[in-house]
């Protein structure tokens, strides 16, 4: 049976979260890592696993991103505190990967 994730990324300084859906968790985040997903999470460096839920069913997991991307920041960082306290980097803690990588800033991001 497949797993589907929930998560939330988040940079060095927790000023900007990512909400997004997989069907890998630590491929994932290693992808965010590494700079691979385009867009938005590489734009603000969000390499930092602050949370995370596991569905059987790919529908439901896709309806719970939706749900938490609908949520204000707050409810967001209540959600993320509530499996989390310290705000700890859970790829670390959890998957057992290694520290997120100190990525330079660049002055023209694409």
């Amino acid at each position: 049976m497949r797993s589907y994730f929930v998560y939330i990324m988040t940079n060095k300084g927790a000023t900007t979260l990512y909400v997004g859906v997989t069907n890998s968790l630590v491929r994932r985040v290693y992808q965010h890592r590494k700079g691979e997903v385009s867009g938005f999470t590489k734009r603000y460096n969000l390499n930092r696993l602050m949370y995370y839920e596991q569905f059987d069913d790919i529908r439901n997991a896709i309806g719970r991103e939706k749900q938490i991307k609908g949520w204000t920041r707050k409810k967001k960082e209540e959600l993320i505190s509530s499996k989390n306290q310290e705000w700890c980097d859970m790829a670390v803690s959890v998957l057992g990967l290694g520290p997120a990588p100190v990525a330079r800033w660049r002055k023209n991001a694409d």
